[in-house]
């Protein structure tokens, strides 16, 4: 029941950002220590097609203008560890050992140096208050972090002077910035993919955003009967953490669908790896071998002139 509650809560959280900074058409309203990862899993080549709205297929952006006003208010607890986004302080340490051990070993860095992320330019999609972004501009990176709620980016980019860091705060959406020209090192795209409207559209941005042999991490929700229980009955309906109608079961992606995806949009697939909560030592770690609530990722856009690798790994036991 312990283990059942916190995975609640973190799905609390990622209802409260489901509002608040999908990557989007913006809306003018004035995201240590841990257990050592398992092990990796990759994806089969045989995978499921994700079915897409017709409707959806001119679509340039998916944002719902009125969810991000609604919870724009939620802007100003973003740094309170004890207010209602403490799942995800909870949570950032475990995503951090991933972000930076698998940026590192795709960019070949040492990940004991001080600064291992040194030169790199990376974006993250849907910043919040900038809970990634920080830290990862203390690990040396070049941090763009993007927001389609304006009041999450002031909020960061207050906090962030208040820090002395230099980080480029900007209330754009992705599909903006791929048609700026905008181009990165690496992408961080956590939580986001399960919201939006067209799965097609968002992933094609984000691969125009990356520049050669770039990579993304991504996060999201596996569609299983465990994620139902804590996502929808547990938050929703036994604990009333989240209004009846926050999250969308169907919305949620397999690892072979979100595989299939980004195949579609180009990127070859490297890792995926599961987050689980352990109630008796309090703390999230990384388990290969269990995705069936939550999971992260990395992806990379292959080099011009080097062929699509095979990135298919059995995983059809954690569909």
């Amino acid at each position: 029941m312990l283990e059942a509650r916190t995975v609640i809560v973190v799905l609390y959280y990622r209802g409260m950002k489901r509002k608040n900074h999908m990557s989007n058409q913006p809306v003018n309203d004035d995201k240590t220590n841990t257990k050592k990862m398992k092990g990796s899993t990759s994806l089969p080549e045989s995978v499921h097609h994700i079915t897409e709205n017709p409707a959806a297929s001119s679509r340039t952006t998916t944002v719902d203008p009125e969810e991000i006003a609604h919870f724009s208010a939620m802007a100003a607890t973003w740094w309170d560890p004890h207010g209602p986004f403490k799942p995800l302080h909870q949570l950032n340490p475990t995503r951090l050992d991933y972000i930076r051990d698998r940026l590192c070993q795709h960019f070949n860095r040492d990940p004991r140096a001080p600064k291992p992320l040194s030169g790199l330019r990376i974006l993250d999609i849907g910043c919040g208050g900038g809970l990634l972004c920080e830290p990862l501009t203390r690990l040396g990176a070049q941090m763009v972090g993007a927001d389609a709620a304006e009041k999450n980016i002031k909020i960061a980019a207050q906090h962030a002077q208040e820090m002395e860091l230099s980080i480029d705060y900007r209330h754009i959406t992705a599909e903006a910035l791929a048609a700026d020209g905008e181009k990165f090192d690496a992408i961080l795209n956590t939580e986001v993919i399960e919201h939006v409207a067209d799965i097609n559209v968002f992933l094609s941005a984000c691969f125009r955003l990356l520049r050669p042999d770039g990579a993304m991490i991504i996060s999201t929700l596996n569609r299983t009967a465990k994620s139902y229980l804590m996502a929808i009955v547990g938050a929703e309906y036994v604990l009333r953490l989240l209004p009846r109608g926050t999250h969308h079961w169907q919305k949620f992606l397999k690892p072979s669908e979100l595989s299939r995806a980004l195949r579609h949009a180009g990127f070859n697939v490297d890792n995926l790896c599961g987050m689980v909560f352990s109630p008796l030592a309090g703390t999230w770690s990384l388990d290969a071998t269990d995705l069936t609530v939550n999971y992260i990722g990395l992806c990379h856009k292959p080099l011009k002139n080097k062929s699509l690798q095979d990135n298919a790994v059995a995983t059809s036991e954690h569909d």
